[in-house]
Formats: C-alpha cells, structure tokens, sequence
C-alpha cells in the first residue's frame, strides 16, 4: 500500500487561499501552455513584432480586421508583469502588465496598464487572448 502524500494539495490550497478566492487550479498541461503563450506574447510585443503579437488574439475577434496603423510607429522600452496569469474560470485566466512605450512621431513616453485576458480553447489546446491588443493613444 502506498500512502497518498498530503502536503502538495494542502500547499496548493494554500497558495490559492493566498492568491485570491476565485483562484482555480489548471492541470499541469494547461498551465504550461499558458505560460508558453504569454511568454511568446511577451517576447513578440516587446521586440515591436506586432502582426506576431496579433496573431495571439482570438481568431474570431480579427477576423476580417488588419493591425491598425498605429502600431507602425511605436516603440516599446519596458514590459513589466505585474500580476503573473492567474485562471480566474475555468478556461479564463487574467495577466496584468505594465508597458512603457512612445510613438516615434511625438517622442514623448507613455505607460498604460494592460489587463489581459485569455481564453483555453480545449479543441485546440490553445491560449487565445481575449482581451485585444493593448490600447496605444
């Protein structure tokens, strides 16, 4: 007989507890993928790769639409995760990141708080965010 160690689901009830109330453990699989997209997102968005960052966004929310012309002359100097994605729903997770950026044309520096959302898709084994690209103004 093997005994069933407690500690691990003690902990993990415990970091929820910690987290937040809404706080729904993911399965280990789900949870990398999510971690993999965000950080994809990241690096994407961070190196002014924006039709790669858009490619991140749910399918049916730019279908039909280009990137907007806006994004053609920004630039990005910081992207800082503030709240690392938490699975608020099953299937829905919430990441909170701080971007600091400027339109090469006004040269001046802006940040904004951008509150992603993502969304599992479950026929595809696939983050899809949401939320949209950030708002630049």
């Amino acid at each position: 007989m093997n005994p069933q160690p407690v500690g691990r689901p003690i902990l993990v009830l415990a970091l929820c507890a910690l987290v937040g109330g809404g706080c729904v453990v993911m399965n280990d699989q789900r949870a990398l993928a999510l971690q993999a997209a965000t950080a994809r997102y990241e690096s994407a968005i961070r190196w002014g790769y924006f039709e790669t960052a858009y490619g991140f966004v749910d399918p049916a929310l730019r279908k039909g639409k280009d990137l907007p012309a806006l994004y053609k002359d920004l630039r990005l100097t910081g992207y800082e995760v503030v709240q690392q994605p938490l699975e608020e729903d099953k299937g829905k997770a919430t990441q909170i990141v701080t971007i600091d950026y400027l339109h090469e044309d006004r040269q001046s520096m802006m940040t904004l708080t951008d509150r992603q959302v993502w969304q599992y898709d479950k026929d595809l084994k696939n983050w899809w965010l949401v939320s949209g690209l950030p708002s630049f103004k």
